[in-house]
């Protein structure tokens, strides 16, 4: 019995919250949802730090690059 009021104090609790949240949102004018994204986070984007979906696309586009077999040279390395 005491597990059961735990829990749905905690469901409360929650719902609670989640109303404030929304209440919020409709309320405020021109009320959106916050980017949490790293993409949106002024600090990270001047450090250059962005998310791994991000970096995977712009490492996919360098590897898409068209090579010139023309201008590349081989080394002779000494064993």
């Amino acid at each position: 019995m005491n597990f059961l009021m735990v829990l749905i104090s905690a469901v409360v609790l929650i719902a609670v919250a989640f109303a404030g949240f929304a209440i919020n949102i409709l309320v405020r004018k021109g009320g959106k949802f916050p980017n949490t994204h790293v993409s949106g986070n002024k600090y990270l984007k001047s450090q250059g730090i962005s998310c791994a979906q991000t970096y995977d696309r712009e490492e996919l586009a360098k590897s898409r690059q068209k090579i010139d077999y023309n201008s590349l040279k081989v080394s002779s390395g000494s064993n």
